[in-house]
């Protein structure tokens, strides 16, 4: 809640508080987790969040980098995150690494190095990152410690499985979700043949609307014609997808022939 889809960082402080109240009422007796994404420019803000989200129930809180003045090296990330997971202190805390929109490229293998003794409620990465080097030596090396690595690019996530990721959190499964868990039904079976066909045809739907222009606002377009349920504009400085972007991506999705027949 509160992430990158969400414009989290778009909204005000009391905006995101509300979202992530309302997330926490509807989801009641429906959702397994509910984290809320908490992270801020400024350190006060953000741990005003964590303090709010640790007092609704919330499973989780994740922080991204600060993206302005930014941390030059991993010490100064993880004491930026500490002081915001010390406000929460009971609350399983997850870095959300980015750096395609933060900047910040601190590799998240040396950053999880002792972590759990600055942050002893770390529970693991939100992992948005094509740098798959850096995410299966996080994983090599931190079997013991059993962080959570959920896996963020979703046109990668079969590679991300292969190599150990825990799961996955991503836009595309507001509107793939049910094809995205057969791919992950089939890489359990195991059934890597059938999992590669369900990654193909998500990548061939994403390289197509990546090719017209695609982001958050984008998004939004498709989960609004996919669900029936409108998502609303995006908040300045995104602009609302064209009617030509919407029109040629229905036609894309509506044409992918899924292996299950759909």
């Amino acid at each position: 809640v509160n992430g990158t889809t969400g414009e989290g960082l778009s909204l005000n402080t009391q905006e995101r508080k509300q979202l992530a109240e309302e997330w926490m009422r509807q989801g009641k007796d429906k959702l397994d987790h509910v984290i809320i994404h908490v992270g801020a420019l400024s350190l006060p803000e953000s741990q005003e969040l964590a303090r709010h989200a640790a007092a609704i129930g919330a499973s989780g809180i994740a922080v991204i980098a600060p993206f302005f003045f930014k941390p030059t090296n991993k010490d100064e990330l993880i004491a930026f995150l500490q002081k915001v997971a010390s406000e929460a202190p009971a609350v399983p805390f997850y870095y959300y690494h980015i750096p395609l929109l933060t900047g910040v490229k601190i590799h998240v293998e040396g950053l999880l190095d002792g972590i759990k003794e600055r942050i002893p409620t770390f529970q693991g990465v939100k992992f948005s990152d094509t740098d798959l080097l850096d995410l299966a030596q996080c994983i090599n090396k931190h079997e013991r410690e059993q962080f959570a690595f959920l896996y963020g690019v979703d046109e990668q996530l079969l590679s991300a499985l292969a190599i150990g990721a825990d799961g996955a959190v991503g836009s595309t499964y507001n509107y793939l979700g049910r094809q995205t868990n057969l791919m992950l039904q089939a890489f359990a079976k195991p059934d890597l043949a059938l999992a590669q066909k369900y990654q193909f045809l998500t990548g061939e739907f994403l390289n197509f609307v990546i090719k017209l222009g695609f982001g958050v606002a984008q998004t939004k377009a498709v989960m609004t014609f996919v669900s029936g349920i409108p998502m609303g504009p995006p908040r300045l400085p995104l602009v609302d997808a064209s009617e030509e972007f919407i029109v040629k991506a229905k036609a894309k999705l509506d044409s992918i022939v899924w292996p299950d027949g759909d």
